[in-house]
């Protein structure tokens, strides 16, 4: 949920295809102000694929691209609004990001596609990159041909709560530390509403004061590297370690949209994953996933008929060179798939 699949699983960069420049990119007016960047590369003739980022607002990287066979794909990248190379951007505190919503984000999928002439697409993304793909596939089914996802989230407010309260029974100190910093009371780890504390750290990071939202991001971002410490593939302080501006960006946006639980009905995606129907899936999960239980994705395959669930024992929310392998699997079976 609140993680980044797009730097993540960089370990495995031996299996991967090599990297490659863009051969065409462009901002697209979405509308509100709001310019989404884009890029694509690959085979310009190749199967239409779709990256869909994690955070959310974390912003693509270059990465993503290596996970795809430039000769068989063309893989198309988007940074989606306020973050990336996407304007106006959340690091700067004056952005408005009152029309930067879920149905804000589909309706940007989907005037892309248009934009780029493409009929269908795969979808591939994990983390918060998921629940954008299933909210976008739920929608227009049709235009989907394939989804893989490392990393299954549905951002219900059950899963909101356990990454940003119930993982606490695991590091107290550390979670009395984040709800503290949020200036908000009365929420404890037995009580109260988790959405108020993500409100609070919202305010927080848009107040006047540089300092204060220095503080308020960085009280976030230390909170998501504790529960990514225990990970036996992870990376020294992968929130902390961001640029400042990305960091601000990351916080404001995850804070903006977990506090409003993604503006969907709770289990909405779960309710509706009928709509996926002869969509082939493929969810790749790993069993030591702390922030994201392997629970969420067990339900989302029994819910999805055409998808196949792929549980990776080694793995956690950033993955491993095993689990790396299982993506390059899924999507090279898919690029033959007409």
């Amino acid at each position: 949920m609140g993680r980044d699949m797009g730097r993540d699983m960089r370990r495995d960069m031996r299996t991967r295809y090599p990297d490659v420049e863009p051969y065409a990119s462009g901002m697209l007016d979405v509308g509100d102000g709001n310019l989404v960047h884009w890029e694509a590369c690959g085979n310009p003739d190749g199967k239409p694929a779709l990256v869909v980022h994690g955070g959310p607002g974390s912003g693509c990287s270059a990465g993503f691209r290596r996970w795809f066979d430039p000769a068989r794909y063309r893989v198309v990248l988007f940074d989606q609004r306020g973050c990336g190379r996407s304007t106006p951007h959340a690091g700067d505190p004056g952005t408005d990001l009152r029309h930067n919503t879920t149905a804000h984000l589909v309706a940007d999928m989907e005037l892309l596609r248009a934009h780029l002439g493409i009929g269908r697409w795969l979808l591939f993304g994990g983390s918060w990159g998921s629940t954008l793909i299933l909210a976008y596939a739920e929608r227009h089914p049709e235009r989907v041909s394939e989804i893989v996802i490392p990393a299954v989230t549905m951002t219900r407010r059950t899963e909101t709560d356990w990454l940003y309260r119930g993982v606490g029974r695991y590091f107290p100190e550390a979670w009395e530390r984040f709800a503290a910093a949020s200036g908000v009371s009365g929420v404890t780890h037995d009580s109260g509403d988790i959405a108020e504390v993500l409100s609070g750290y919202a305010r927080l990071t848009e107040d006047p004061d540089p300092a204060v939202r220095e503080r308020a991001t960085a009280e976030w971002c230390a909170w998501e590297d504790t529960v990514l410490a225990p990970e036996p593939n992870g990376t020294p302080a992968p929130y902390s370690g961001r640029p400042g501006t990305a960091r601000l960006a990351l916080v404001r946006i995850c804070a903006h949209y977990f506090s409003h639980g993604a503006w969907l009905e709770e289990g909405e995606l779960l309710r509706d994953a009928g709509r996926l129907a002869g969509i082939p899936g493929a969810l790749i999960h790993g069993r030591l996933d702390l922030g994201g239980p392997l629970r969420t994705a067990w339900e989302l395959a029994r819910a999805w008929p055409d998808a196949e669930l792929t549980v990776v024992d080694d793995a956690g929310h950033l993955g491993s060179p095993a689990m790396g392998d299982r993506i390059l699997h899924a999507l090279d079976t898919f690029a033959v798939r007409t």
